[in-house]
């Protein structure tokens, strides 16, 4: 699972002229493709929409494709992911023929590419439409639920069909799997009829209708993505979408939502948000349904466009939206549910860092306050910063009035918690670097045309110089890792957690409506990866993260989240690392930190029993197949429920509360934060022990400087 991660800079003044090198230089005057039967082929305004894009491409993105061959394959592969994710619909021999086809043509044959695409779309239409005529079939041949065999819920990298035969017994799999979970979820045979009756003909219009906007859209998405995971086109619609996210003023539920195979996948819970608040919705959940109001009609929404789905979801505020709801693949139930939420703003304050003091013991008795200060995105009200007013809220500002109280109060050591942050505003990560490192670079931005610009803040005295701790995870991104790296890069603090996401690259939001392209009023906006981060050392954050100095358990594997579970990840690469002033010599005291904390684990059992419930989500999270008979599935469902069950009255009865009586009662936010808990310890020994080095780990430069 991969999730996107958006860091902001000025933007850029791109005016361009297209009379030169383009990638996809597609002329008006080239030789069509064939026509579907909706008469869907690219004319003058997909070869010069398609022109600006690939101009835009080659000119300013970052990296990219190390050759014309591997950009090909690239955008070859990326648009067969994107038009049939899920291997459902095409066979081995179209694949084959059009990856032929691409591998004769280079990137400035945009014509013949476009072409291509098209050509493919319209195979990809009649094998959608064969294959629904399939299924719809099946379904009056009614249902069986006790065969054999297992149905693979995750198909991205399964085998491509070899022939219709093949492909009709997966579709044989996928009706049984689609009819047994309604089943299990009580829906009488007729309603599973008419639902997936529904379900399939909507596949079958929405591939057979597509049209022109529809396969352009797709391909410039494919065509950007071959170039890097976070470069992408964004149709109008998806503009829209986008701009209410980042302005944090979304009249929804607060999620971010992308589409996998058919269907929509929430990605993130946006602190604060009215699902992150109801406790009901996960991150990997699927939407299949979405009803208006607590009356409206459930709609089956599987293959549906992305933003169709965010209409519906979308309405008035204080509103009911009820959604249906598939777990993950692997989850350890696999029948739908209903979510019912109250639609509402996301506003900043719902994301404004916050504060607490955690009372932790040393291994020398010592009883140590502890301030804690969660921060869940770097935020900075851009427009009322740019009107000059003097008030507007930012990262480094709250947390610089939280660290006051907390000094106020008496704290001996300071965690700052960045778990599940996921980026920002990049003047805030390095704003914030500077209350605690006193100022100067934080970070270096290197362009594509190879200058590294060194970015911070002023020097002057830091804000907090005692004791601290980074907390980070996997989904700690971008400007989490800027801030993280530059911690540990300085010698100011440690940073416990896991590995972080790994995405080290920026992004700029390039608008085509001024590109004047013929035939369109509005033309969407192009994502477009144009630097890479770099830390003071030199290093990169790309797919390497920032590694901790003392590990913390995990529910992700490295394998199924972050920058390298990415498709087309730029490579990380090294630069000239910067003249700066390290504080401490740490490597001592987080040697002796790392013994005492497992050795104060092998004793807490909250902490094992967190580590037991970890490994079995994972575990179970990695086997995506389901049983196709009803039996073996209920079976294996309740052995899963059973495991976890257990598990959590583990941590449960580890932290002095009586167990609960089924899964269904199972809440795991009713429990302490057990890595917040450990991590709280680690810091009050971290004091200890500064506290007894004194100026024996400060550097020589350090010294010099004090």
């Amino acid at each position: 699972m991969a999730r996107s991660h958006l860091l902001w800079t000025p933007v850029l003044a791109l005016g361009l002229a297209f009379s030169s090198v383009a990638p996809l230089p597609g002329a008006p005057g080239a030789a069509p493709a064939t026509a579907g039967e909706n008469g869907a082929v690219p004319g003058q305004t997909e070869f010069e929409k398609a022109r600006v894009v690939g101009d835009l491409l080659q000119r300013y993105h970052y990296g990219g494709p190390e050759s014309d061959e591997q950009l090909m394959e690239q955008a070859t592969e990326t648009y067969l992911k994107q038009l049939d994710h899920g291997r459902f619909f095409l066979l081995k021999e179209d694949v084959e023929a059009f990856r032929e086809r691409m591998s004769e043509l280079d990137p400035g044959q945009g014509d013949a590419i476009l072409e291509a695409a098209y050509d493919l779309h319209a195979r990809y239409r009649d094998r959608v439409a064969e294959q629904t005529e399939f299924a719809l079939a099946l379904l009056e041949e009614g249902f069986g639920f006790d065969g054999e065999g297992r149905f693979e819920q995750d198909r991205s990298e399964a085998e491509w069909a070899a022939d219709r035969e093949a492909l009709d017994e997966l579709w044989r799999q996928r009706v049984t799997h689609d009819a047994l979970t309604l089943e299990l979820a009580e829906r009488s045979t007729e309603e599973i009829r008419d639902n997936l009756e529904r379900r399939y003909t909507t596949l079958r219009d929405r591939a057979v209708d597509a049209e022109n906007k529809d396969i352009m859209d797709q391909f410039l998405s494919a065509w950007a993505a071959a170039y890097d995971p976070h470069s992408t086109f964004l149709s109008p619609q998806r503009s829209e979408e986008f701009d209410m996210q980042m302005s944090l003023q979304l009249e929804g539920i607060g999620a971010k939502l992308t589409m996998d195979q058919d269907f929509t996948e929430i990605v993130e819970l946006i602190p604060g948000g009215p699902a992150e608040q109801s406790g009901e919705l996960r991150e990997g959940e699927r939407i299949i349904g979405v009803a208006d109001g607590d009356d409206g009609e459930m709609k089956d929404v599987v293959g549906w466009r992305l933003d169709e789905i965010v209409d519906m979801i979308r309405g008035p505020k204080e509103s009911v939206v009820r959604l249906n709801v598939l777990p993950p693949a692997g989850a350890s139930e696999s029948s739908p549910r209903e979510v019912r939420l109250v639609r509402n703003k996301v506003d900043l304050e719902d994301q404004a860092a916050r504060k607490e003091v955690i009372e932790k013991t040393n291994a020398e008795g010592e009883q140590k306050r502890i301030g804690v200060i969660t921060i869940p995105k770097f935020y900075r009200d851009f427009e009322a910063a740019h009107s000059g007013q003097d008030d507007f809220r930012s990262t480094t500002r709250d947390v610089e009035r939280l660290l006051g109280e907390l000094l106020e109060d008496g704290v001996d050591g300071l965690l700052i918690d960045l778990r599940g942050n996921s980026g920002g505003a990049l003047r805030e990560a390095t704003a914030l670097t500077a209350l605690f490192t006193g100022g100067g670079p934080a970070v270096q931005v290197r362009d594509s045309r190879g200058h590294p610009e060194q970015v911070g803040e002023s020097s002057g005295d830091p804000a907090y110089d005692g004791p601290l701790g980074v907390l980070v995870d996997r989904r700690s991104a971008s400007a989490s890792e800027i801030f993280a790296a530059a911690i540990k890069d300085y010698g100011r603090g440690i940073v416990l957690g896991d590995q972080t996401f790994g995405k080290g690259t920026v992004q700029q939001m390039i608008g085509l409506d001024n590109y004047a392209i013929p035939g369109e009023e509005r033309s969407g906006q192009l994502k477009l990866t144009l630097a890479q981060f770099y830390r003071v050392t030199g290093e990169s954050t790309q797919l390497e993260g920032v590694k901790p100095d003392i590990h913390l358990p995990s529910e992700f594997s490295h394998e199924e989240f972050g920058e390298r579970a990415t498709r087309n990840p730029l490579p990380a690469t090294q630069i000239d690392g910067l003249d700066i002033t390290v504080q401490y010599e740490l490597e001592t005291i987080i040697d002796e930190l790392a013994r005492r904390h497992e050795a104060r684990m092998e004793e807490t059992e909250t902490f094992r029993a967190l580590e037991r419930k970890l490994e079995a989500q994972r575990e179970i999270r990695e086997d995506t197949t389901v049983a196709l008979s009803k039996t073996t599935r209920q079976e294996e469902q309740k052995a899963r429920e059973e495991r976890l069950l257990e598990l959590h009255n583990d941590r449960r009865r580890a932290h002095g509360k009586d167990p609960v009586e089924s899964y269904a009662d199972v809440d795991a936010d009713d429990l302490p934060d057990a890595l917040l808990d450990a991590s709280a310890a680690i810091i009050a020994d971290f004091a200890q022990l500064l506290r007894e080095a004194g100026d024996e780990v400060l550097t020589a430069e350090a010294r010099k400087e004090g």
